[in-house]
C-alpha cells in the first residue's frame, strides 16, 4: 500500500474524520486528503506524530514490512505482459525498472520480472538485446542475496542459462555450486528416508520430482545429441536420438504435443511434406491436451499450477503465425491438404493469425 492508503485505512478505523485528523496535526483538512489521494505525501517530520495520532509504528506507515503476496505478483506480472501488446520494450522496461523501484525487497517480484523482460529482450533483435540484457542480468544477480534458498536456486539456474547462451562459460561455473543440494541422488535418499519414517505423501512426492525432473534432463541431453548428430552430417542417428526423445515424452506420459513437437525439425530439414503435415496436425489437435501429463497417475503427488483459459489459444495463434511466416516452411504452400488444414485452423482462431 502506498502511504495514503495505509493513512486512510487507520484513520477510517480510527473514526476521525479528515478535518479532526488535520487539527490534531496542525494542518489543513485538504491537505489530508491529498495525502490520501496520492497527491501530495507529508512532510518527513510528520511521519512519527501521523503513527502516534494512527496507533501504528513507522514501518507500518511506511509499508516497510508489507511483503507482496504470490497472488499479487501474478497480478503484476499478467498486467505486464498485456503491455507489450501496446507499448515498446523500452517502456514496459522502466514500468518493470518502476516496480522493482516500489518494492525493492520483493524477491520473487524481481525475479519473475527479470524472467519475462529477458525472454522478450532475446526476442527483439540484437540492438535491444544489447541495450537491456546486462541490466536484466543484474537482477538476476541481486535476487542472489535473497535469502530464500528456492529462489536463490531459480536466480543461479537463470544466470547459467544466460552464460550458457552467451558462451560464457567460465561466468557459468559457478553457478553449478548452487543445485548441490537439490541433485536427484540427494532427493532420492531424502524420499527413502521420509518412506520409512511415515511420511508417505512427501516420499511419494520426492520421488515423482525426480522423475519429472529427470525426463527434462533426459529431453535436453538427447536434444543436444540429436544436433550435434545433424552438425556431424550423421542424419541416421539424428533420426535415432528424434526417435530416442519422442519415445521418452510417450514413456513419462507427457502427451501427444511433446511426442510430435521434437519430429518436427527434421522433417523440415529434410522438406518431408507428408510428414511436416502430419506433425503439424498432430500439434494443433492437441493443444488442448497440452499438459495432460499434470493429471498422470505417474505425478500424482505433484501440484502444477493451470494455465489459463486463454493459454491454448494464444499458443495456437503463435503456432499458425510461425507456419505460416516461416520460410523453411515455404515448401509447404500449394500443398491441398496443408493449405486446407491452415485455412481451418485460421478459422478456429477467428481468422487472426
Amino acid at each position: 500500500m502506498q502511504i495514503g492508503e495505509v493513512i486512510r485505512k487507520y484513520r477510517t478505523e480510527k473514526k476521525l474524520t479528515q478535518e479532526e485528523m488535520a487539527n490534531r496535526l496542525g494542518v489543513t483538512a485538504p491537505a489530508v486528503n491529498k495525502w490520501e489521494r496520492g497527491v501530495s505525501q507529508p512532510d518527513i517530520g510528520l511521519l512519527s506524530p501521523i503513527a502516534r495520532l494512527l496507533g501504528i509504528n513507522p514501518d507500518t506507515l511506511l509499508s516497510f514490512q508489507e511483503s507482496l503476496t504470490q497472488e499479487e505478483i501474478n497480478g503484476i506480472i499478467k498486467d505486464l505482459d498485456r503491455q507489450f501488446e501496446e507499448k515498446t520494450f523500452g517502456e514496459v522496461f522502466c514500468a518493470a525498472e518502476d516496480l522493482i523501484h516500489r518494492y525493492p525487497d520483493s524477491h520473487w517480484l524481481i525475479w519473475q520480472l527479470a524472467v519475462i523482460l529477458y525472454a522478450r529482450c532475446s526476442l527483439e533483435g540484437e540492438k535491444v538485446w544489447e541495450e537491456y540484457r546486462d541490466r536484466i542480468v543484474g537482477w538476476y544477480i541481486r535476487v542472489l542475496d535473497s535469502g530464500d534458498a528456492q529462489l536463490v536456486r531459480n536466480a543461479a539456474d537463470s544466470l547459467f542459462q544466460h552464460y550458457m547462451r552467451t558462451q560464457e562459460y567460465e561466468k557459468a561455473q559457478p553457478y553449478i555450486n548452487y543445485f548441490s543440494g537439490e541433485s536427484p541422488e540427494c532427493k532420492r535418499k531424502q524420499a527413502e528416508v521420509y518412506g520409512r519414517t511415515g511420511h508417505r505423501e512427501e516420499s511419494y512426492r520426492m520421488y515423482e520430482e525426480i522423475l519429472f525432473q529427470e525426463y527434462q534432463m533426459l529431453y535436453f541431453v538427447l536434444s543436444s545429441l540429436y544436433l550435434m548428430a545433424l552438425e556431424d552430417g550423421e542424419t541416421e542417428k539424428a533420426r535415432m536420438w528424434v526417435e530416442k526423445e519422442s519415445g521418452l515424452a510417450k514413456l513419462f506420459e507427457m502427451g501427444i504435443y511433446h511426442q510430435e513437437a521434437c519430429r518436427l525439425d527434421l522433417a523440415v530439414r529434410e522438406r518431408d511434406e507428408e510428414r511436416t503435415l502430419s506433425i503439424v496436425g498432430a500439434l494443433l489437435g492437441s493443444l488442448d491436451g497440452l499438459t495432460d501429463f499434470s493429471r498422470s497417475e505417474m505425478y500424482a503427488h505433484m501440484k502444477f499450477g493451470s494455465p489459463e483459459p486463454e493459454f491454448a489459444g494464444k499458443l495456437r495463434k503463435n503456432l499458425l503465425k510461425s507456419f505460416c511466416g516461416e520460410d523453411t516452411l515455404s515448401y509447404m504452400k500449394g500443398n491441398p491438404d496443408w493449405e486446407k488444414l491452415i485455412e481451418h485452423e485460421e478459422a478456429v482462431c477467428g481468422g487472426e493469425t
